[in-house]
Parts: C-alpha cells; structure tokens; sequence
C-alpha cells in the first residue's frame, strides 16, 4: 500500500485495508455498461454539455455551463462536515460544479456503500474505494468500465505515465478485459503501516533499530530485562497490521494484505498462502514472542476503534510498551501522549523500515491508494464527458491535490519559489501537528486535508506536510527494501465469482481464527497438519483449483 496521510488515516483502512494492500478477493467478470472493448465510448458529443473543449493535463478544469455532481461522503466520527467548510464553496468557484454529498458513517461505510449501489441509490461519484471493493458491483452493471472512459482523462493518463504505473492499471483488469474503478496514484509507495519505537530506550539497553525481526526479538528482550513489567511489543490493530508488514520478510500474505490468500508458487500456479511454510515461521516467531512476554497479548485482541487501540498510546507513555505499529499518523500519537508523562525532549520515537526476515530483506508490493468508480446510471447523462473531466482534474491534476491538502494559496498557504510550502500563521494543521498556535484548523474548521486529499500524491506534496523523520523514512524504505512483485491476475467469471466466494468466506475465517490461536498459544504448533486438513474440509482444494484455472485462462486471453 502506498504512505498516506491525515489524521482519519487510523480509522479508513477499515474500510478496505486489505484490498489497499494488496487487492481485493476476487475480481469479476463485467457485462459492459458504457462502451465495447474497443473504446466506442469516445464519441461523446451528445453527452458533452458542460464539458471543456480541449481539456488537458494540469489545466484548469472550469465547466462551460454550470451542473450538479452526485458523491458519497464518509463522516469520520471526529471530523463531520460543517457548514464552516470552505472546501466545496471554492470547488465550485473554481469549477462551476457544485457537489452533492450522500452522507455515510464511518461505522458501517462499507455497508451502507453496498446497501446503495445494490438497490440503484448511489450517487455518480463513488469514492473511497480501493482496488477490489468494486467487484461486487461489476458484473450487475452498477458501475461504469472505468477503461472505456480512461481517454477522456488526461490527467489520469499523464501521471499513469509519468510515475512509471501502467503495468498495476492492468493488473486491474477483470476477465472481460476492463477495469472499473480508477485508483489514487502515488508518485512513491512503501508501507503505510511499520514499526515504531522508543529508539531513545533502544539506544539505551544497547539495542540498535532492528533490521531484521530477528534484530528485534534481541532489542525486545534487552528492553524486558531493563523493565520487567514491560510487555515491549504491541499491535493495537487485532494483530491485522503486525502480521501483515511481517508477511512479506517471510515469504507470504497476512492481515490486512491477505487479500483472497493466493500467491504464486514459482510454477505457474497460485497456491495458498496461508498452509505454506513461510506462514507457519511467521506464526512461530510471534508465537516465541508471546511465549517469553514480548508481545502483549491485549493488544491483538482489544476491540479496534479504527484509531489503532489508545491503549497503546496509554502504554507507551507508561512504560510498557516501546514497540508497536503504526502509521506517520499514529507516531504524533504516541508523541503527545509520551509528552503527558515523560516530558517533551525525553523520548525519540523511530518510524522504522518493516524489519526483513527468511525471505529477504522485502516489503509489500508497489500499490495504489483509493481512488474511485462511477454509476452507470452516468453512461446516459448528458454531463458525461464533463464529469469525467471534473473528476480527472480533482482526482489527478496538481492543482487540485495542492488545494485538496493545504486550501487556498496565498489565503491560508504560501508558496515560495522553491515551491515550499508554508501554513499562514492564523491557521493550523493539527493532524500533523503544523502550526499549533493558528486560531484555524484547515481540516476540521474549513474541509482541507480531508480524505481526497491523501488519494494521489506526487513525493513532493507528499513531503510537504510530512516531518523530516517520515521523508527520512521513505528514503530508507526505498533504498534498503525491495517491494515483493505484485500477484499476478486472475479474475473469475460471474459463475466463478459465486463458487469461489461461498468457498473464500469460511476459508479466511478459519485461517484469522486460527491465526490468532496460534499467536496466543490457544492452539499449539503441533496442530498444523491438522489444521491444513481443517481447510481442505472447507473446499481449499477447489477454491484453489477455480482461481488457477481463472489465471490460465486470463493468462491466455489477456497475457
């Protein structure tokens, strides 16, 4: 998955994590609802009103005649829009498109998200979707085939270019050929969610920032013999963040990147993830670690609020906890709550590189970030081409990203030569702790920095909000960790889909079940070929052998 920024961060991977991760369960087949598969969608002068003639990539998108744009909006619990926010007043300035918001709650987003598209209730605009949450929806016809449109997006289409990504937009393909969502772009991509830690107590049990897990299991019990009541190690996400930055340095899928548990076997096929050989040393390691008191047990169990367990917060600044996950969110977390108890200045907390293990020094795939798809209810709209064009631009244009995180130049941001960007003193930025003393919060009092800010980033505006430890952390991701090469595909057809998935749902409850059993020492090791046999009761072996003959065939028809 790729770094992401604002404060809900902590909150809508619960949205789709796992799909950020690495791609959803299962891709569909498409009955086609606007275009053929060689592009007839291109002709779009009868639903062309509004649109700009000429429209191209890092230009100003303003409609020829003003209209009205339909769009689904998560309210954070800490973050409900109000009639303060500035953000869609200035969009339709500058645009002459005014949006409007279906409200949903964060609690149940994803629900209510299916509830509407399912009964034909959706507004136009879909967004906060990541790669996989569109399957459902393809084959009804709910949305649009987003690649019969794509050539009406030149903003899409420059930065796919530009930032080297075509080879991913394939892979999202269904087995008609399309895709059907268009993703947020990112310039770079490491993990979202890592290791932090307490390097100040590191450095002093003489501990360096781990490289490898193996590093780490060394540091954590240094550091419980220099507090005994300490348990070092915590998650604070249901165990679904630890093991899922783990997965890859042991050669597999986990948590939040389990994603439809397939990978491929150096073969030809797919095999699953979660009876190999890498799974079961994951599940070792961690389960060592809970053994000797290194890993609170708390914190892969306690209730996830989508903030990522205060709890842990609470026990990093009591001195129990010096590890846990995290984001470059949960980091500022930590820190004021470290300033409550051991004082500002007192502490340093590391935002580390995912520690490598038996299968390399390796992290997860190259990936996206949400992005969005379309109602078909759109194809017969005479603003079509228009909204393809607003949405390219507020999605993919610079412009639109720049306001989108920081709001109006020369307003509320400056903007020097060198293109460094500053708050102006009256406001602040309290996600990311910019500017504390400003009367304004551009996020919670004026609509900026919300979540369509974070869906596509160039690694400049992506540094521009973020401290100099997160920069310093994506340099050494990218330069001391190499991303696992992304699954191949292998969508299924609308037949297939509905095997698959009455085979896929009991299989991956009884893979996190016994996941965490193994974890805690709730069930032992010695169980595993048991286990695997527990599987292949549930139909592992023809789940598996439905999603190797969708990749053959996909294999074929596509390459």
């Amino acid at each position: 998955m790729t770094f992401v920024s604002s404060t809900p961060i902590r909150r809508r991977h619960f949205l789709g994590l796992a799909a950020a991760a690495t791609g959803g369960l299962f891709v569909a087949s498409g009955c086609s609802t606007g275009g053929s598969k060689s592009g007839a969608a291109e002709d779009l002068k009868d639903q062309a009103t509004g649109a700009m003639d000429g429209f191209a990539a890092d230009s100003q998108f303003t409609a020829t005649a003003p209209f009205t744009v339909s769009m689904l909006w998560t309210d954070w619990p800490d973050l409900p829009v109000t009639k303060t926010w500035e953000v869609f007043d200035e969009i339709k300035k500058r645009t002459k498109v005014e949006l409007k918001l279906t409200h949903i709650p964060f609690s149940d987003a994803t629900e209510k998200r299916s509830l509407l598209l399912s009964a034909g209730d959706a507004p136009a605009a879909i967004p906060l979707i990541y790669t996989g949450d569109e399957t459902p929806f393809v084959s009804s016809g709910a949305i649009l085939p987003m690649s019969d449109y794509v050539q009406h997006m030149p903003n899409f289409q420059k930065y796919v270019k530009e930032w080297n990504l075509q080879g991913m937009i394939d892979n999202l393909k269904q087995a008609d050929g399309k895709y059907y969502m268009v993703p947020g772009l990112q310039e770079v991509s490491v993990p979202v969610f890592t290791l932090i830690i307490r390097k100040d107590v590191f450095d002093k049990v003489g501990a360096p920032p781990p490289e490898t897990w193996d590093d780490l299991r060394t540091g954590l019990r240094l550091i419980k013999k220099a507090y005994p009541a300490s348990m070092p190690l915590a998650d604070g996400f249901e165990a679904q963040s630890l093991i899922n930055y783990a997965s890859h340095a042991f050669g597999t899928r986990a948590g939040w990147g389990f994603g439809d548990g397939t990978m491929p076997n150096g073969s030809g096929d797919l095999e699953y993830c979660a009876i190999g050989d890498g799974y079961k040393q994951m599940l070792e390691y961690f389960n060592s670690l809970v053994t000797d008191g290194l890993l609170d047990p708390e914190s892969l169990t306690a209730s996830n609020d989508g903030n990522g367990g205060g709890s842990v917060a609470e026990k990093i600044a009591q001195n129990k906890v010096f590890a846990a996950s995290g984001s470059n969110g949960t980091v500022i977390d930590f820190a004021k709550a470290l300033n409550e108890t051991v004082g500002p200045r007192n502490f340093e907390l590391l935002q580390i590189a995912p520690p490598g293990g038996p299968a390399g020094m390796v992290v997860e795939p190259r990936n996206f970030w949400h992005g969005f798809c379309l109602n078909s209810k759109l194809k017969d709209s005479e603003n079509l081409l228009a909204t393809l064009q607003f949405m390219d631009w507020m999605y993919y244009s610079p412009d639109a990203r720049e306001f989108w995180r920081w709001g109006v130049k020369d307003q509320t941001y400056t903007k020097d030569a060198g293109g460094k960007i500053a708050l102006k003193p009256q406001y602040s930025l309290g996600a990311f702790d910019i500017n504390p003393k400003g009367k304004t919060d551009i996020q919670k009092v004026l609509g900026f920095s919300t979540f369509p800010a974070e869906a596509t980033e160039s690694r400049a505006l992506k540094e521009s909000y973020n401290s100099k430890a997160f920069i310093n952390y994506i340099d050494t991701v990218l330069k001391t960790r190499k991303p696992r090469d992304p699954n191949p595909p292998a969508p299924l057809t609308e037949g297939e889909l509905e095997q698959a998935t009455l085979l896929a749902t009991p299989l991956k409850d009884a893979v996190d079940t016994n996941t965490l059993k193994f974890i805690l020492g709730n069930r032992p090791l010695s169980d595993w070929d048991k286990y695997v046999s527990e599987l292949k009761a549930k139909g592992l072996d023809q789940y598996l052998e439905i999603k190797n003959k969708a990749r053959q065939r996909f294999k074929k028809e596509h390459g």
